[in-house]
Order: C-alpha cells, then sequence, then structure tokens
C-alpha cells in the first residue's frame, strides 16, 4: 500500500484504549453537576427571584428586569464558583448546528483594574451578526443586526469554561432565524389545541406536554484512517470506495460486544453527558460495523432537542479525546446501513395521562382513539410536508436502503389497533372501544425462563411513522439532523388538526348532539378519510411503491422538489393559523434548504472531481505503465512463448484504459455541469440543476474508480480502503 495509507493503518492498529481515571461517583451523583438546575438557583437565587423565576419557566410569566439581574448574579456566582470565566448565548441557526461567542465575566472597574460582571440585560439579549448566517434573505451583509434573547425554560449549563445559556435567535425586524423558535411556538399551539381536546375527558387538564425521545446512530472511525480520507473530511461521506468483502452481510455486529476503545470512549462521553443533565441510558453496537446507538430517557421536547444537539458537540470532542472521529452522516458507507435518529414523540397531560397509551375505561379509550386518529389525520393531510421536514442532501442516501424507511410517509399501527379502527368505523357510539392487555406465553420445555408478556404492536423497521405501543417513532429522522425541524412540522400539524376536530366535535353538539356521540361520529368520517396513509406491511417493496401512488401520497424524491411543501399554500395556512411561522419565514427556511443543498452537492462534486483527477488516476495509471513496461520486458526475453500471458496482461490493461477514460470523460461532464448550474440566479432552479445534473453524475465517476480499485495494486492505492475504515483495531 501506498506509505501514507501504510503508516495511518499501522497507527490504527497500534492505538490502544484511552485509560480514563476511576470515578467514585455514581451516575446520580454526578448528573445535572455542570447544569443550573433547579437545585443550584434554590441555594443561588433570592426566594422571591426563585419562585419568579419557576413562574416563568412553568407557566410562562414575563420576567421584570429588576428579577432578570437578580437571576444573572446569581448564576455568575454558581459559574464563576464552578471555574467558569466565560458566557455564550448558545442557539441553533439555520446551519442545522449550534452558535455561540464568548465573553469573559469581565469589566473596567473605574480604577484601571477589572471586575467580574454579569447583568440582567446581558443575560437576556445579546446581538449577533445575523447576516453571516442562513437568513433565505430576511437579512443581507447591510442589515446585519439580530438578537439572541434567553429561553428560561432550557437551563444554563457550563461546558469548559463557559457558561452556555440557550436562547432563541431572530432578525431585528422580529423573523425567526433559527430551529428554537418555530419549535416553541409548535409546542405552545399543541399545547392549547390538545389541552382544549382533553376537556372533553378531564376538565382537570391544564397543560399538554410534547415529549420525545430521541435515539442517535453514529459511525466511529480511528482518526488517523479519517484523516487519509478527504473525502470524509470535507463531506462526512466516502465518495469513492469498494465494498469490503466482509461488511455487515453476518449480522454479527449488531448488539455484539462492544470493542474495549469504544467502549472507554462510551464511558466518557456519558460521564461528560450525566454532568450536563442529559440522561442518557442506552448504549449498544448497531448493524453495520463501526456504528453505534446512545438513547436517553424522554424529555420534554424543547430540552430534549437542546440535549441532542448538545450531545452531538459534546461526542465529536470526546472521540478526539480516544483518537476517534464521530460521524454524524446519514450514509458514510455505501451498501451498509446508514444512520439516522428515531424521534419517538408522544403526548401527556399535567395529570399525568399520556395521551398514546390506551386506557383502561371505555372513556380513557375514546380519548386515546380521539388523538390517535387526528394524528393521523395530520400525518395525513402533511405527509409531503413530514418528509420535507427530515429531506436533505445527506438524508436522501439513507432514505429506502438498508432498514431505513423509505421517502414515502406512512403510519403503521399493529395488528391491533387496526382492528380495532376497523372496529369503529361499523359500530356505534354505545359501543365501547375495548384493548387487549398485554398477554404472556411461556417458552416451552424451558421451565426456568418466566414467563414474558407480548405487547400489543409488533415492529415494522420500514414504516417512515409507526406506533410502538405508547407513542409514535418517527424513524425518518437523519442522524445529523436539528431534532426541532421534524417536531415543529409535526407538533403543528397535530395542534391545527385538533383545532379543526374541536370545531367539528363542538358543532354538533350545538345542533343537539350529546358529546360522546358527536366525538364517535366525526372520528369515525376521520378514520374513512385517512385510511390512505395506513400501511402495515413491508415499505421497501416496489408494490408499495406502486399503491402509494395510487393513494395519492407523496411520492417524490427529487431533495429539491420536496422542498416545494414548505411554500405550498396549505401548508403556509397551516402555519400561519396556528401562530407558528409566517408565510416570510417559510419562503426564507425554503430558500435556506435550496441554497443549503446546492452547497453540499457542489462540495462534494469538488472533492469527487479532485480526487479522481489528483489521486486515483495518477496511480492507475502509473500501475498500467509497469504492466506496459513488464509486457515489453517479458515479450523481449520470451518472445512467442509469452503472448498467451501477454493477452490477459493486455485485457487488464484495456481495462484500465476504460475506466479512466470514463472516469475523465465524466468528471469533465460533472464540472461543465456545475459551471452551467452556478450561473442560475434562482435558488430553487439551481437546486434543481445540481440535483439533477450534477450529482447525478456521481454514482457513475465512483462505479469506475471502485472497478480500478478492484484492480490496482494494494500497495499503490492511496486511500484507506473500507476493510481498514469499517472494523476498529
Amino acid at each position: 500500500m501506498s506509505e501514507l495509507r501504510f503508516k495511518v493503518v499501522e497507527e490504527a492498529i497500534r492505538r490502544k484504549a484511552v485509560c480514563l481515571p476511576a470515578t467514585e461517583e455514581r451516575p446520580s451523583e454526578m448528573f445535572g453537576k455542570n447544569v443550573f438546575d433547579e437545585e443550584k438557583m434554590r441555594k443561588y437565587l433570592p426566594k422571591k427571584t426563585y419562585e419568579a423565576l419557576m413562574e416563568t419557566m412553568k407557566h410562562g410569566k414575563a420576567l421584570s428586569r429588576e428579577i432578570a439581574d437578580s437571576v444573572a448574579s446569581g448564576m455568575k456566582q454558581w459559574a464563576m464558583d464552578m471555574g467558569a470565566t466565560h458566557y455564550t448565548h448558545w442557539f441553533q441557526p439555520l446551519t442545522g448546528g449550534t452558535a455561540e461567542k464568548h465573553d469573559a465575566f469581565v469589566e473596567h472597574d473605574g480604577k484601571g483594574g477589572m471586575i467580574e460582571e454579569f447583568s440582567g440585560k446581558l443575560l437576556i439579549q445579546q446581538e449577533p451578526d445575523a447576516s453571516s448566517f442562513p437568513s433565505g434573505g430576511i437579512r443581507n451583509t447591510f442589515e446585519a443586526r439580530g438578537y439572541s434573547a434567553w429561553d428560561a425554560t432550557s437551563p444554563a449549563f457550563i461546558v469548559d469554561t463557559t457558561l452556555c445559556i440557550p436562547t432563541i435567535f431572530i432578525a431585528y425586524t422580529g423573523e425567526a432565524l433559527d430551529y428554537k423558535v418555530p419549535l416553541l411556538r409548535s409546542l405552545q399551539a399543541v399545547d392549547r389545541a390538545a389541552t382544549d381536546v382533553c376537556h372533553y375527558f378531564d376538565p382537570e387538564v391544564t397543560k399538554v406536554f410534547s415529549y420525545l425521545g430521541w435515539e442517535q446512530e453514529y459511525f466511529l472511525v480511528d482518526e488517523g484512517l479519517y484523516a487519509a480520507r478527504p473525502d470524509m473530511v470535507l463531506t462526512g461521506r466516502t465518495l469513492m470506495g469498494h465494498e469490503s468483502a466482509k461488511n455487515q452481510q453476518l449480522e454479527d455486529h449488531y448488539f455484539g460486544a462492544i470493542p474495549t476503545r469504544v467502549m472507554s470512549f462510551m464511558k466518557d462521553l456519558e460521564f461528560e453527558c450525566w454532568k450536563l443533565g442529559i440522561p442518557v441510558k442506552t448504549r449498544h453496537n448497531e448493524v453495520a460495523p463501526n456504528q453505534f446507538e446512545l438513547a436517553p430517557i424522554f424529555e420534554e421536547t424543547n430540552l430534549a432537542n437542546d440535549h441532542n444537539l448538545l450531545l452531538m458537540s459534546i461526542m465529536k470532542k470526546v472521540a478526539r479525546r480516544h483518537s476517534f472521529r464521530v460521524l454524524l452522516h446519514e450514509k458514510p458507507f455505501k451498501g451498509i446501513n446508514g444512520s439516522g435518529k428515531h424521534n419517538n414523540w408522544s403526548l401527556g397531560t399535567d395529570t399525568g395521562v399520556n395521551l398514546l397509551s390506551p386506557g383502561k375505561t371505555p372513556q380513557a379509550n375514546l380519548q386515546f382513539m380521539t388523538f390517535l386518529v387526528n394524528i393521523m389525520m395530520a400525518v395525513y393531510k402533511h405527509n409531503g410536508l413530514l418528509k420535507a421536514s427530515i429531506a436533505s442532501a445527506t438524508n436522501a442516501h439513507r432514505l429506502g436502503a438498508n432498514e431505513a424507511p423509505p421517502a414515502i410517509i406512512s403510519i403503521f399501527l399493529g395488528r391491533q389497533i387496526s382492528t380495532v379502527l376497523d372496529k369503529m368505523v361499523s359500530s356505534t357510539s354505545d359501543d365501547a372501544i375495548e384493548f387487549d392487555e398485554k398477554t404472556g406465553f411461556k417458552m416451552g420445555g424451558i421451565a426456568h425462563i418466566p414467563e414474558l408478556l407480548i405487547d400489543n404492536t409488533d415492529r415494522n423497521r420500514t414504516s417512515p411513522f409507526a406506533f410502538t405501543g405508547n407513542r409514535f417513532e418517527f424513524r425518518a429522522v437523519g442522524s445529523s439532523d436539528n431534532c426541532g425541524g421534524a417536531m415543529t412540522v409535526l407538533n403543528t400539524s397535530v395542534a391545527d388538526q385538533l383545532i379543526e376536530f374541536k370545531s367539528q366535535v363542538d358543532d354538533r353538539i350545538a345542533r343537539g348532539e350529546a358529546k360522546e356521540a358527536a366525538i364517535f361520529a366525526v372520528l369515525k368520517e376521520y378514520i374513512k378519510e385517512c385510511a390512505v396513509i395506513h400501511f402495515d406491511g413491508n415499505g421497501y417493496s416496489d408494490e408499495w411503491k406502486a399503491e402509494a401512488a395510487k393513494r395519492g401520497l407523496d411520492c417524490e424524491t427529487s431533495v429539491p422538489l420536496i422542498f416545494d411543501q414548505f411554500v405550498a399554500p396549505s401548508n403556509v395556512g397551516m402555519f400561519t393559523r396556528t401562530g407558528v411561522l409566517s408565510s416570510t419565514e417559510l419562503e426564507a427556511r425554503a430558500e435556506v434548504k435550496w441554497e443549503t443543498y446546492t452547497k453540499k452537492i457542489q462540495i462534494e462534486a469538488r472533492v469527487l472531481g479532485d480526487l479522481a483527477i489528483n489521486h486515483i488516476l495518477p496511480v492507475a495509471s502509473r500501475y498500467q505503465s509497469m504492466l506496459l513496461d513488464k509486457v515489453y520486458k517479458m515479450k523481449e526475453l520470451f518472445g512467442a512463448k509469452y503472448e498467451t500471458i501477454a493477452a490477459q496482461d493486455l485485457v487488464l490493461i484495456e481495462k484500465i484504459s476504460g475506466h479512466m477514460a470514463k472516469i475523465q470523460t465524466l468528471t469533465e461532464k460533472m464540472i461543465d455541469a456545475r459551471k452551467v448550474a452556478n450561473k442560475i440566479e434562482n435558488e430553487r432552479e439551481k437546486a434543481i440543476a445540481y440535483h439533477n445534473t450534477v450529482a447525478a453524475t456521481f454514482d457513475e465517476i465512483r462505479y469506475h474508480i471502485d472497478k480500478l480499485e478492484e484492480v490496482v495494486d494494494n500497495e499503490m492505492w492511496p486511500l484507506p480502503k473500507y476493510r481498514e475504515l469499517l472494523f476498529i483495531r
């Protein structure tokens, strides 16, 4: 192998697991150590300030400037006691990641010295340059002002020596420039709408919470091997690489013993998460080699989303300590599983009821079916928009491949729920809605195995939106995504649908129908109307794709065209009715989506072109020259006796020539297509051009490079191969 590749592979083999100092602290003792939570608030804030802040956090009441100053003083003292020297507003711009600008706790004391200071004004509001973040045209270079403002419902935390204050990010003109503002608005919308519907069943309900439990999948790659792959460094994925003889076909990696180096990384990561109040609970090997998963206990959606973004940042830092790099790209390796971020979503009341759990009484079950059917209606009406919320240049590689759900949104319910829906359509409001309890069975002939409880629903890994017993699992979300995008669309869609449902039920009640009869009648009509979104079969089958198209579901696969959903009149109407996003904000988000898609494909095209021309072709040419030199020398030495063997060598030389010619031609075609697309000013049209003419060449170029990898001398090949990248040493 090439000298560089030899060195990085040799170093990867030599690496040892990082030995961390043992900690005597239990997870419960270190949990929230670096978070300004209620315990620290009670300790560092005056009683009046603490009580006022609790009213803000739990009931949304505004804070006075006096109280804000008091909170800032206590927060600063806690942070300094923890060794913090700086503070930052931590926000979520439309880049999809997080942003922060650090300032020290210092001001002039007027006597030639410095004094630590942090006021309520600095806590509540900052002014990042809004023109330097994606804004979809809302902010320009000559209109740079934007504001970050404290989100008091998400606690501040310390990373290293910096106090991080979760904030929203808006333009000087008031429009949202981040993921948090619309998420918070959608949470308020679904709270109001769901609480109103809950009053049909329980007048004591005063608030409905949206809960989220994300499952973060990721790959780990040795740092040295990563550095030797320019495509991974610059795009997050391998743009070329022949599959390894062994990958995931034996399914021996899934839930297998965690490699020592990886376990060391996982332990270190968990310690960091617990200190930051992230309730991580589950860790395991995923199906693909070098792929792993981390999952927490469910939390309120806003906090859960903050924690997921924080996790993605922290895990990259921790990985470096263990000589790893974390890959969050949805499809870093061709031919094996990609990575998702399954969003487990549910609704619960302040009275302790999970609205997506079947109950023990007919009334409780009617409430459960009310929310279940309305969620089905919301997904049915906005299935294209839900797909747009998770669509990206990177997630497009994953959807529909190796256990990822297809790019068609449907709902899986399972046998029992499906049966109940069928019965409801043919029954009357006097018929009770009943669900089977969990049943049990014993393992025949194995007396010491206890009775196992069987859930009411099976699992369908090909469904993008599956009911799993007491929640829905939105499986189509990508591993690098900000969960806030998908959760905003889902919560808003459900809120809008519940508002319509209540209006229809109230109208029937006003006309003299009994409440239960009115609810039942509306639900029956909904079940019939949204039946097309219900599919419990194999989402990978060609038959389903044809059937979904017949049903009128959104089957679009072009990412730029999928983004049209953000500006579709029906979706604009929904967002504006609920107050979650204005038409201006939606148009801006669509512009950002198109622009981001174009830039990512553009970067990949540049990297692929560079690798093809400057790395692959020169190596293939050198190897071909070696073969030609061999043929000439052997003919000179053996004459006619060598003809048969020479013919085989000439076939290989010709094969290499063919692949090299194709790579050269296709790369030039790709570059020309990029030049044409770059001249298009309209962001939507440019993104479509990049999709249709630039990205369309990637697989063809890759095919010929991968074929060369099979025949070119292993010692000469310049890039670490899949067999080296995919197995932790």
